[in-house]
Parts: C-alpha cells; sequence; structure tokens
C-alpha cells in the first residue's frame, strides 16, 4: 500500500549525493575526481555511468536515483544546457529540493556563474537552440527559470581551477 506521506528521516535515503553533470564535458576529469573522493570518503554516491545498467531507459533510473538522495551536487560546465537530460534533471532535482527537503549544491566548473544565471555565452546558444527545437513548448522557458534560480544558490566557483 502506497503512502502519500514523504518520510524524511535518514534511514529513507538511498544514496547520501547525487551528481548531476555533463559527461562529455567532466566524467573523465573533474566529476570522476570528485566522485572517487566522495567515495572514499564513505559518501554513497549515485552517479550514472556507475548505478545504470546498459540497456536500461535513462529516466526513470536517473529519477529515481534523484528522488533516493539526500543531496544533489550539480556540475555546472560548458556544455551542460545543450543536454536535455542535464536539464530534465534540473527539473527533477528543483522539486525534490521544494517536496523533499533535498539540499542542492551547484559548481560551476569552467563556466562563468553569470552564463548559468542569464543563460548568456554557450548557456543562451543552447537555449535557442533547444526553443527552435521545441517550438512554442514552455519546457526551455521551465530551464531558464530552473537554471536561474539554482545559479542564486550558494555553490562553489571553480572556473580556472585545473580539475577543479
Amino acid at each position: 500500500m502506497a503512502s502519500s506521506t514523504i518520510n524524511l528521516e535518514p534511514s529513507t535515503w538511498e544514496y547520501d549525493m547525487f551528481l548531476s553533470f555533463r559527461g562529455e564535458d567532466t566524467r573523465k576529469n573533474f566529476t570522476g575526481h570528485l566522485y572517487y573522493a566522495l567515495c572514499n570518503a564513505g559518501i554513497c554516491t549515485f552517479r550514472d555511468e556507475e548505478e545504470l545498467r546498459k540497456g536500461e531507459s535513462l529516466a526513470p533510473e536517473l529519477t529515481w536515483g534523484i528522488q533516493n538522495s539526500r543531496i544533489s551536487m550539480i556540475v555546472f560546465s560548458k556544455n551542460y544546457a545543450s543536454s536535455r537530460w542535464c536539464l530534465n534533471e534540473l527539473l527533477q532535482i528543483l522539486e525534490c529540493r521544494e517536496k523533499r527537503k533535498q539540499l542542492v549544491y551547484p559548481i560551476f566548473y569552467d563556466v562563468e556563474l553569470y552564463e548559468v544565471r542569464s543563460q548568456s555565452g554557450n548557456y543562451g546558444v543552447a537555449l535557442a537552440k533547444n526553443k527552435e527545437r521545441f517550438g512554442g513548448s514552455d519546457k526551455v522557458q521551465k530551464w531558464r527559470d530552473v537554471l536561474t534560480k539554482v545559479a542564486n544558490m550558494f555553490g562553489w566557483d571553480l572556473q580556472g581551477s585545473m580539475n577543479g
């Protein structure tokens, strides 16, 4: 029997941390180092490459990983906004922040904070392409709103840091 009440007790979290990142930008450098550092520190971390079995649909597994993590860490990189998977993860993360009181920590890796906040530079280009692709859909506006919201949270600016 399913309950509509969400239990926020620590034992209900399957993972301590969910990592959201653009794989082609950071998987083999910053995010890879971060993932192993978290695991070595005993922090149970969901990262798509480690947790998803080949052949499974991405969306349900990623949604489950987000919903069952106490903290989400978002690694914004130059091409993060060009991935609709990343942007949809971001929507889910903010929903969990509001409904489940999930903690959210943004990291700005090799991207200027203002580019994320104002959707300029690579972020502006990526969202313009998505607007062309989705036409009059409100999805792009939701992505814009969530990017601004997360960029206004406390986070880490690692612009120009060698591997963070």
